[in-house]
């Protein structure tokens, strides 16, 4: 059944009157006469007693009134949800972001505030390294992922969006002869163990930091790996070593641990939104959009 001989039926069936039905809904009444004849015939039953003065249901047009009632209702409904969808204003987005990120105050109000203005777009979650991320992105199996580079540039298929610049500190026991320091050269490191990534983990981090060292000419000593920062940074509290990571994670304070400031230009932490490359579905432009602009207005210093 053709929706739009639904609605002019429910016009008729609400009104009890051709020309009445025909001014609601803006047409002349000898085009409806024909299409509520039409629709008669298609069904094969008649679906009103006409006389000259009053328009009645039969008993089967009372019940194809309720019927095309709840058609019409849901066919609306369907149609503002597609729109909706669309609009990027409904369905799901699968986002990852490397461990670090949540310790930071860039990455928890982003989601917040994407969550209070698209409450019906689904968020789902994922703790993932970089490389991964990248792969997943790839693959067609991942929306958005928050990565961390010294480099902003990823590999062909992928597009990003710089979001922040995080320096990155040395994290080092507070009895170490170092730790009085207020900031150190990592060319001062060469004879030091380190507590870092292993690696297999993914992590930008860990590339980072030996891209660091062998700018500072020397191959780093690395006595134990962990995969979570805030083991590592137990680990640097219980004397087994040093390690270089984002300044924003000195806010998991734990005791005996101080992050001192590197004086090295290369040693920051870039934030990138990256996406897949080319035209993006519209809950993903809407997420860069405002994520782009919520870092812009809202982000915290970038040194320091």
């Amino acid at each position: 059944m053709d929706l739009r001989r639904l609605r002019y039926f429910v016009a008729v069936a609400e009104e009890r009157h051709f020309t009445r039905a025909a001014e609601r809904l803006h047409i002349a009444q000898p085009p409806l006469s024909q299409q509520i004849q039409a629709l008669e015939a298609e069904l094969g039953v008649a679906l009103f007693e006409r006389s000259r003065r009053h328009v009645t249901l039969t008993a089967a047009g009372e019940r194809l009134l309720e019927r095309a009632r709840a058609l019409l209702r849901e066919a609306g409904a369907a149609a503002e949800e597609v729109r909706r969808i669309g609009r990027g204003e409904l369905g799901e987005l699968r986002i990852a972001f490397t461990s670090s990120l949540p310790f930071s105050e860039l990455i928890p109000r982003l989601l917040y505030d994407y969550r209070r203005r698209y409450p019906d777009v689904r968020l789902e979650l994922r703790d993932t390294g970089t490389q991964r991320q990248l792969d997943l992105l790839l693959a067609g199996r991942l929306d958005l992922g928050f990565v961390r580079t010294d480099d902003p540039q990823l590999p062909a298929g992928l597009a990003w969006t710089e979001l922040h610049r995080d320096p990155l500190r040395l994290v080092i026991h507070e009895a170490h002869p170092l730790a009085g320091r207020s900031e150190v050269a990592i060319a001062e490191l060469a004879e030091e163990a380190f507590v870092m990534f292993p690696e297999d983990s993914g992590t930008g981090l860990l590339r980072q930091f030996h891209a660091l060292c062998r700018t500072a000419g020397f191959t780093p000593h690395i006595v134990q790996e962990a995969r979570e920062v805030s083991t590592i940074i137990g680990l640097v509290a219980a004397g087994l070593g040093l390690s270089i990571l984002p300044a924003p994670l000195a806010c998991i304070g734990i005791a005996r641990v101080r992050f001192l400031a590197l004086t090295d230009a290369a040693a920051q932490s870039i934030v990138l939104l990256a996406t897949r490359a080319g035209p993006l579905p519209a809950a993903v432009a809407n997420f860069v959009e405002q994520a782009a602009t919520g870092a812009r207005l809202g982000a915290p210093p970038t040194t320091g």
